[in-house]
């Protein structure tokens, strides 16, 4: 994905650019209705009352500041609940629904419609043309503000649980995992080794600044070494926080030093493809979304929640979205490589089963059911894949087995646990 479609894609996700795009519009359908007698015939108006149409507008007007101001309030609690019963990091997949923003867009939208058309209409500025094409206009955002309402009203019943948030989550990773599955190197090759399979001469390109990488440009990175006709390997995927010394790719030059090529200005532009950003994004980073459903679990395992449920749950989600990536994975053959000079890392399996599974094994561990499920989980996961992805579930399997040995009493239940044979 290029930069600037990254960068529009984030900003599309606002609130703010949605209720001003429809706000706009409101704006422009009431003067729109000033300019009604320059396109509507004479013929095809009908009389319409001034008083009619104030009426509607003025009601309007007021009840979309109340209404706005009412779901914004809603809105508010909703993100506080997330933030204190669920996880924090779930509260921007909360702020980026787009049954919400379209809502609270179309109030705006038809508040700022309605005091423009108030405005113009006491000016006496609308013929009777404009009159006939102003009361159109109403009645189609009355009907609009109407829908709005009745999708609102079942939105509330479920935004913000955790059930409906989970589905966020798991939907957001599955997303992440599908576009890597598309594109399993974002276009590149695949780097396997950084430790052995780089050329000595290589060029390090250092991080200018601390945060997390979430995005990075595959064709400015092709176009910086164009001419050069060099190589970039890189070091890090989204997902990954740097320091201001962390090597962000390093990158290795067909001419010897001190040929024509600029070697600093091929290291800024390598430089300037990566996005670097405060929080970590669910986009390009499957890892993030896996981590944070395992926050959720984590969290419904403590003590002062207690809900082994939810954690239940979150495993099966998370077997649906590693099984995914299971039978998805293949190889990229050459011809369909759309950049050949760009050496990407895979992405890293073991720390995929890490991050889903470790923490609740860790905090369900005096929890046989919790226990059942995982291990359960991780024998089907056993089953599937290469033999990277084989490997990764047998070493949470042990790992999660250690931990319930050293957290439950009673010596049944471990023979429960053992019953389930991994790799049979």
């Amino acid at each position: 994905m290029s930069r600037w479609r990254w960068f529009l894609l984030q900003y599309m996700r606002k609130l703010w650019v949605r209720a001003t795009l429809i706000g706009v519009l409101g704006i422009a359908g009431a003067g729109l209705a000033a300019l009604a007698d320059r396109i509507v015939p004479p013929h095809l108006v009908f009389e319409i009352g001034v008083d009619a149409i104030d009426s509607l507008l003025s009601i309007i007007a007021s009840s979309m500041l109340a209404v706005t101001t009412f779901s914004l309030s809603v809105m508010t609690a909703a993100f506080w609940t997330a933030s204190a019963n669920i996880t924090p990091r779930a509260t921007r997949l909360l702020a980026e629904d787009r049954l919400t923003q379209n809502v609270l867009s179309v109030f705006v939208g038809s508040f700022l419609f309605s005091i423009v058309g108030l405005v113009v209409l006491k000016a006496g500025a609308y013929s009777a043309q404009g009159r006939v094409v102003l009361f159109t206009i109403t009645v189609a955002v009355l009907a609009m503000i109407v829908m709005s309402l009745m999708r609102w009203i079942d939105h509330l019943t479920r935004f913000g649980r955790v059930g409906e948030t989970l589905e966020r989550l798991e939907e957001a990773t599955r997303s992440a995992f599908e576009a890597r599955l598309k594109e399993p190197c974002f276009g590149g090759r695949p780097l396997i080794n950084t430790e052995n399979g780089l050329p000595s001469d290589t060029m390090a390109v250092t991080s200018p600044e601390t945060g997390y990488v979430t995005h990075f440009s595959m064709e400015e990175l092709a176009c910086a070494v164009a001419d050069s006709g060099g190589k970039v390997y890189l070091a890090v995927m989204p997902g990954r926080f740097v320091y201001r010394d962390t090597v962000l790719a390093w990158v290795h030059f067909r001419t010897p030093p001190g040929a024509d090529t600029d070697r600093s200005a091929v290291s800024a532009a390598v430089r300037d493809a990566f996005t670097l950003e405060t929080y970590r994004s669910f986009d390009e980073d499957p890892g993030y979304g896996i981590s944070v459903l395992g926050e959720i679990a984590q969290r419904a395992l403590s003590p002062a929640v207690n809900d082994p449920g939810t954690a239940i749950d979150v495993i099966g989600r998370m077997a649906r979205l590693l099984t995914l990536w299971a039978e998805g994975a293949r190889s990229r053959p050459d011809d369909e490589i759309a950049y050949p000079d760009i050496y990407v890392p895979p992405l890293e399996t073991a720390e995929l089963f890490a991050g889903a599974f470790e923490a609740i094994a860790r905090d369900g561990a005096k929890m046989i059911e919790v226990q059942l499920k995982l291990r359960e989980t991780l024998r089907s996961l056993g089953r599937l894949g290469d033999e990277s992805f084989r490997s990764a579930a047998r070493h949470q399997a042990e790992l999660a087995l250690k931990r319930a040995g050293a957290a439950l009493v009673l010596d049944e239940e471990m023979r429960r646990l053992e019953m389930i044979r991994i790799g049979d």
